[in-house]
């Protein structure tokens, strides 16, 4: 077997034999590693300080994992130090402990610990050493994932924003600007947490290279250089990398170990990865209990019981597993992604994880907590859960401050033509680009692209939104019986964490347009451009005037973007959920903490403000408003809201837009049979087919029933490479079950094979033929299609069998 380490005197990858697993059971519990993984060690007094515990050693076996010689099952949890309190982290894994679990796995987010080249920063919130140590002092050791590439949902998928100042790089490739860095970065993580690996007495185990790369690209070459880097750093624990099984074989190196991720069918998942991995520990890198939330879709509930028979699966067979999530916890600050082509994602990461956002037991929790203990090593007991932090209520306060964000604009740049924020060296916020448009007749003003959402205001009265979601970048503008002030406030919502998406550059992509009747459009120039980073500094100098009241003559006022402040008296702090429902969208701050992102589309209408940031006394609160409110009052709830949708309050009324579809289609560029099994397929087209729309028209379904179902279609360009869903849309479906799961189908184009398009479900929704239309915004040459089914074993409802795929200009009609 290949050794997946380097070489080392306390870490030897394959070199033991396997001695038998009740044997080795028994001289696990005799080397005093129980449930937790080991004894609660001295803390350490230095952030890159070795642990005062004896060096161990832990290794791949021929057929199991082993420490210090003996069988170990890793039963690890994912939990996000960034994503939940810093005072609250030994609360978090003293939780993960008594579910059953003997290890956390944590990824480092790149862009969080260097927020600028070569600016690092390792305390606060973004102190992991302290995290790692306290993981081990309540005997938990810890599964590294330090990137570069995350995903997770986060921001950039944790890539730093400033690498795209560089226009032509390509991320995650070999890309010399971007190999540099990340080299850069990964022997910072050597110096920060190298001493605190399992083989100097530390709590790491394992270290991953990378993340899911098989779903980007396929060059073992760039995962050798990252291996590399990693070895330079100094870690001589086992390196792995982990991929859905459908992509195992992309970017593989055998000098890496292999783990699969999946959210259900572990026996069909460990079958595709023993066919890398003859021999050795079977292990899941990711197992999903539920999913995330995007703003404007249904909120994800997982399959408890299909999680609980998956999970008890791995646990017979002795596989070694993540849960992702164990507990999500709150994506704070400016850190929430977007999924593709652009789904922005809530701030709630709860996940509909074991341990729900504010660290509470949840039914999910006991029932795993209930299984794990039956798989208890001989002598083990279960820690009992750690109590509930305090929960309080504030009652409804007025704000009464309130400083308009046009009346508080810095100093601006000015600019020939618009560029993108990262272009003004920022990262992110809003940004506000302004020119004078001159007296005229009703006009459109369309740009090539904004991201993400803009508003558009003419002398200061708003008058229309873009939309990224929907591809909207064209607002229809008035009649002016003089020059006008033309404001274009572009908002920032988290860069697409996923795919080659993550090239994802904000604010206005140029040109930007005028145009009367059928004349040709006239690009605008001379722009003076605001940036609003929503910074400390940005905050600290508001100026704040009364509260405007609610007059028809200030309206316009009152309901435009503006920064709202009041103060809350709290006798005991305690956790609480902020009530978001009379607001319009925009960030709040309690005490200076930024606790993220809300909307009133839902299905997020709380934000869980953890007792800690709260204070005996006054407390803060800022609440930026970029729509404006119902009515402005703070007040906070027991209980968090994260199931109601409010579709009538999107501005976009609906991403799904009525077309007229073309009659008749005509001939299809390929027709043919998927195969049966859940296995990627990737088809090959006799020719290679132009068009702006592709069609997917699913025939029948091999469980014979009246319903479709994938999990991901990905459009291949002629020379077989994926193409980028940046600017893509789903054009049409005839059928989409949105109220017993979350299958829209933008699922089937957003890159995640573990959640998934179909029609509808019931009784009298409509049978074969479904037809699903991708508008890919402009013309483009296909050479082909992958295919992944919907996951799971057996033959699973909906599954597609015949099929018909059309590519053509008009097969939306204007």
């Amino acid at each position: 077997m290949p050794s997946f380490s380097s070489v080392s005197s306390s870490t030897r990858a394959c070199s033991a034999s396997h001695r038998g697993r009740a044997a080795s059971l028994a001289a696990l519990v005799s080397l005093g590693v129980g449930l937790a993984g080991g004894v609660a060690p001295a803390r350490a007094t230095e952030p890159s300080a070795p642990s005062n515990e004896p060096a161990h050693v832990f290794e791949i076996g021929t057929d199991s994992f082993l420490l210090d010689g003996a069988f170990f099952q890793i039963r690890c949890g994912e939990l996000h130090g960034p994503r939940v309190p810093r005072e609250y982290w030994r609360h978090r894994l003293q939780m993960l402990k008594a579910m059953g679990m003997n290890a956390v796995c944590a990824y480092l987010f790149w862009n969080m610990h260097e927020p600028r080249p070569g600016e690092f920063e390792w305390s606060g919130q973004a102190d992991v050493a302290e995290f790692c140590r306290i993981a081990q002092e309540e005997g938990l050791w810890v599964v590294l994932r330090p990137g570069p590439y995350a995903c997770a949902e986060w921001e950039m998928g944790g890539l730093p924003w400033w690498l795209l100042k560089h226009d032509d790089i390509a991320l995650r490739s070999r890309d010399p600007r971007f190999v540099e860095a990340a080299r850069r970065w990964l022997l910072e993580v050597g110096r920060e947490l190298g001493p605190l690996q399992v083989s100097r007495g530390g709590p790491i185990l394992m270290v991953q290279v990378e993340n899911e790369y098989g779903f980007y690209g396929k060059d073992p070459e760039y995962m050798g250089d990252l291996r590399t880097a990693l070895l330079d750093a100094g870690f001589d624990v086992p390196l792995f990398a982990c991929n859905p099984r459908q992509h195992l074989r992309d970017g593989y190196r055998d000098d890496l170990f292999p783990v699969v991720n999946f959210g259900t069918d572990p026996a069909g998942a460990f079958a595709a990865l023993r066919e890398i991995l003859p021999t050795g520990p079977l292990m899941c890198g990711e197992f999903y209990p539920g999913w995330f939330d995007t703003w404007g879709a249904p909120h994800h509930k997982g399959n408890t019981e299909r999680y609980l028979a998956d999970l008890e699966h791995m646990l017979q067979v002795g596989a070694s597993f993540s849960i992702y999530m164990a507990h999500g916890g709150t994506t704070f600050g400016f850190w929430t992604g977007a999924d593709r082509p652009f789904k922005p994602d809530t701030s709630s990461y709860d996940y509909d994880a074991p341990i729900s956002e504010a660290g509470w037991v949840t039914p999910k929790f006991e029932r795993t907590r209930e299984l794990m203990a039956r798989f208890l090593l001989p002598g083990e007991t279960l820690p009992p859960p750690p109590a509930p932090n305090p929960v309080i209520s504030i009652a409804p306060v007025a704000a009464t401050q309130f400083a308009p964000l046009f009346a508080n604009l810095p100093a601006p740049v000015a600019d020939v033509v618009p560029r993108n924020m990262e272009a003004y060296d920022q990262a992110f916020g809003c940004i506000l680009y302004r020119t004078e448009i001159p007296a005229g007749p009703a006009a459109v003003l369309e740009a090539a692209a904004i991201h993400d959402v803009g508003q558009v205001f003419l002398d200061g009265v708003r008058v229309g939104f873009t939309d990224r979601r929907a591809q909207v970048f064209r607002v229809q503008l008035p009649e002016r019986s003089k020059p006008a002030v033309l404001d274009i406030l572009v908002e920032a919502m988290g860069r697409v964490n996923f795919g080659v998406e993550v090239h994802d550059r904000k604010g206005i992509h140029k040109p930007v347009t005028l145009a009367v009747g059928d004349e040709e459009p006239r690009e605008l120039r001379d722009w003076s451009v605001f940036n609003l980073p929503l910074d400390a500094e940005m905050l600290g100098a508001l100026d704040y005037a009364g509260a405007p009241a609610s007059t028809p003559s200030s309206a316009t006022v009152s309901n435009g973007p503006g920064f709202w402040r009041t103060t809350v008296a709290v006798d005991q702090p305690g956790d609480c959920f902020l009530d978001m429902r009379p607001w319009g969208k925009g960030f709040v701050w309690v005490n200076g903490h930024n606790l993220g992102r809300f909307w009133n589309i839902g299905p997020q209408q709380t934000m869980y403000v953890p007792g800690p940031w709260l204070k005996p006394g006054d407390n803060e609160i800022v609440v930026l408003d970029l729509l404006g409110p119902a009515e402005p009052v703070v007040a906070a709830l027991e209980l968090p809201i994260l199931d109601e949708l409010r579709p009538t309050l999107d501005f976009a009324r609906g991403l799904r837009r009525e077309v007229k579809l073309r009659e008749d289609f005509g001939t299809p560029v390929h027709a043919a049979s998927f195969a049966p099994g859940s296995d990627l397929q990737e088809i090959t087209f006799s020719a290679p087919a132009k068009g702006r729309f592709f069609c997917l028209q699913a025939l029948s379904a091999h469980d014979g029933g009246a319903t479709s179902a994938l999990a991901e279609i990905t459009l291949l360009d002629v020379a077989g490479q994926p193409l980028s869903t940046m600017g893509w849309r789903v054009g049409y479906v005839d059928s989409e079950e949105r109220e017993v799961e979350a299958g829209t189908a933008e699922n089937a184009i957003d890159g995640q094979t573990a959640n998934h398009w179909r029609t509808r479900l019931a009784a009298d929704a409509p049978g074969h033929p479904h037809r699903l239309v991708l508008d890919m915004g402009r013309t483009r040459e296909i050479g082909g299609m992958r295919y992944v089914p919907i996951q799971g074993a057996g033959e699973v409802k909906g599954r597609i069998k015949d099929y018909r795929v059309f590519v053509a200009d008009d097969l939306i009609l204007p």
